[in-house]
Protein backbone atom coordinates (compact mmCIF):
# COMPACT_ATOMS: atom_id res chain seq x y z
CA UNK A 1 0.00 0.00 0.00
CA UNK A 2 1.21 3.53 -0.75
CA UNK A 3 -0.15 7.03 -0.21
CA UNK A 4 -0.86 7.21 -3.94
CA UNK A 5 -2.94 4.01 -3.78
CA UNK A 6 -4.85 5.24 -0.74
CA UNK A 7 -5.50 8.57 -2.47
CA UNK A 8 -6.64 6.86 -5.68
CA UNK A 9 -9.05 4.65 -3.72
CA UNK A 10 -10.26 7.78 -1.86
CA UNK A 11 -9.35 6.25 1.49
CA UNK A 12 -7.26 9.28 2.43
CA UNK A 13 -7.18 12.88 1.32
CA UNK A 14 -4.56 15.58 1.60
CA UNK A 15 -4.78 17.53 4.84
CA UNK A 16 -2.94 20.41 6.46
CA UNK A 17 -3.02 20.03 10.22
CA UNK A 18 -2.70 22.70 12.87
CA UNK A 19 -1.32 22.96 16.38
CA UNK A 20 -4.89 23.29 17.64
CA UNK A 21 -5.97 20.06 15.92
CA UNK A 22 -3.00 18.14 17.34
CA UNK A 23 -3.56 19.58 20.83
CA UNK A 24 -7.25 18.61 20.71
CA UNK A 25 -6.37 15.04 19.71
CA UNK A 26 -3.73 14.87 22.45
CA UNK A 27 -6.44 15.89 24.92
CA UNK A 28 -8.70 13.05 23.72
CA UNK A 29 -5.80 10.59 24.03
CA UNK A 30 -4.91 11.72 27.56
CA UNK A 31 -8.58 11.47 28.60
CA UNK A 32 -8.95 8.00 27.09
CA UNK A 33 -5.74 6.69 28.67
CA UNK A 34 -6.89 7.99 32.05
CA UNK A 35 -10.36 6.47 31.59
CA UNK A 36 -8.91 3.13 30.48
CA UNK A 37 -7.09 2.97 33.82
CA UNK A 38 -10.32 3.26 35.84
CA UNK A 39 -10.73 -0.16 37.43
CA UNK A 40 -14.44 0.40 38.15
CA UNK A 41 -15.20 0.26 34.41
CA UNK A 42 -15.77 -3.10 32.73
CA UNK A 43 -12.77 -4.64 31.01
CA UNK A 44 -14.68 -4.37 27.71
CA UNK A 45 -15.15 -0.59 28.11
CA UNK A 46 -11.58 -0.08 29.29
CA UNK A 47 -10.30 -2.02 26.27
CA UNK A 48 -12.45 -0.01 23.82
CA UNK A 49 -11.29 3.23 25.43
CA UNK A 50 -7.59 2.26 25.23
CA UNK A 51 -8.19 1.28 21.60
CA UNK A 52 -9.65 4.72 20.87
CA UNK A 53 -6.53 6.32 22.31
CA UNK A 54 -4.45 4.28 19.84
CA UNK A 55 -6.75 5.31 16.99
CA UNK A 56 -6.44 9.00 17.88
CA UNK A 57 -2.65 8.71 18.18
CA UNK A 58 -2.55 7.19 14.70
CA UNK A 59 -4.69 10.11 13.48
CA UNK A 60 -2.01 12.50 14.74
CA UNK A 61 0.69 10.57 12.89
CA UNK A 62 -1.34 10.66 9.66
CA UNK A 63 -2.19 14.35 10.02
CA UNK A 64 1.46 15.20 10.51
CA UNK A 65 2.24 13.27 7.32
CA UNK A 66 -0.21 15.54 5.49
CA UNK A 67 -3.28 13.29 5.20
CA UNK A 68 -6.65 12.51 6.73
CA UNK A 69 -8.42 9.15 6.51
CA UNK A 70 -11.81 9.18 4.76
CA UNK A 71 -14.51 6.75 3.72
CA UNK A 72 -15.67 3.35 4.81
CA UNK A 73 -13.36 1.19 6.89
CA UNK A 74 -11.60 4.22 8.28
CA UNK A 75 -10.39 2.45 11.42
CA UNK A 76 -8.59 -0.21 9.37
CA UNK A 77 -7.23 2.40 6.95
CA UNK A 78 -5.99 4.48 9.88
CA UNK A 79 -3.56 1.79 11.05
CA UNK A 80 -2.44 1.04 7.49
CA UNK A 81 -1.79 4.74 6.87
CA UNK A 82 -0.03 5.17 10.23
CA UNK A 83 2.38 2.41 9.21
CA UNK A 84 3.09 4.29 5.98
CA UNK A 85 3.73 7.50 7.92
CA UNK A 86 5.99 5.92 10.54
CA UNK A 87 7.69 3.30 8.39
CA UNK A 88 8.02 -0.45 8.28
CA UNK A 89 9.48 -0.58 11.80
CA UNK A 90 5.94 0.02 13.06
CA UNK A 91 4.41 -2.97 11.21
CA UNK A 92 4.18 -5.24 14.27
CA UNK A 93 2.63 -2.54 16.44
CA UNK A 94 0.13 -1.52 13.76
CA UNK A 95 -0.81 -5.19 13.23
CA UNK A 96 -1.40 -5.46 16.99
CA UNK A 97 -3.68 -2.38 16.93
CA UNK A 98 -5.52 -3.79 13.92
CA UNK A 99 -6.21 -6.95 15.96
CA UNK A 100 -7.46 -4.67 18.74
CA UNK A 101 -9.73 -3.01 16.15
CA UNK A 102 -11.42 -6.33 15.38
CA UNK A 103 -11.84 -7.11 19.08
CA UNK A 104 -13.23 -3.62 19.69
CA UNK A 105 -15.84 -4.23 16.98
CA UNK A 106 -17.02 -7.29 18.89
CA UNK A 107 -17.08 -5.41 22.20
CA UNK A 108 -18.92 -2.37 20.84
CA UNK A 109 -21.29 -3.94 18.32
CA UNK A 110 -21.80 -7.65 18.82
CA UNK A 111 -21.63 -8.92 22.36
CA UNK A 112 -20.38 -8.65 25.90
CA UNK A 113 -17.07 -10.50 25.94
CA UNK A 114 -15.49 -9.87 29.34
CA UNK A 115 -12.07 -9.47 27.79
CA UNK A 116 -9.34 -10.80 29.96
CA UNK A 117 -7.49 -8.17 31.93
CA UNK A 118 -4.23 -9.40 30.39
CA UNK A 119 -5.42 -8.42 26.89
CA UNK A 120 -6.63 -5.05 28.19
CA UNK A 121 -3.34 -4.45 29.98
CA UNK A 122 -1.34 -5.32 26.85
CA UNK A 123 -3.40 -2.91 24.73
CA UNK A 124 -3.13 -0.14 27.32
CA UNK A 125 0.64 -0.55 27.73
CA UNK A 126 1.31 -0.64 23.99
CA UNK A 127 -0.92 2.38 23.39
CA UNK A 128 0.67 4.30 26.24
CA UNK A 129 4.11 3.62 24.75
CA UNK A 130 2.90 4.57 21.25
CA UNK A 131 1.52 7.88 22.56
CA UNK A 132 4.80 8.67 24.36
CA UNK A 133 6.78 8.03 21.15
CA UNK A 134 4.46 10.36 19.25
CA UNK A 135 4.75 13.10 21.90
CA UNK A 136 8.52 13.28 21.47
CA UNK A 137 8.22 13.10 17.68
CA UNK A 138 10.01 9.82 17.00
CA UNK A 139 10.59 8.76 14.29
CA UNK A 140 8.21 11.04 12.36
CA UNK A 141 9.26 14.48 11.22
CA UNK A 142 6.42 16.84 12.04
CA UNK A 143 5.94 19.73 9.61
CA UNK A 144 5.50 23.26 10.92
CA UNK A 145 1.99 23.70 12.33
CA UNK A 146 -0.11 26.78 11.82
Amino acid sequence: MSWQMLLARQLVRSHVTSKNEIDELRGVIARDLADAAISALSSDRRFATAYNAALQTAKIVIACAGYRVAGLGHHQTTFEAAELAIGSQSATLMAFFDTCRRKRNIVDYDRHTSLRIRKLSKCWKKQNGFFKLRRIGLPLTIPPLR
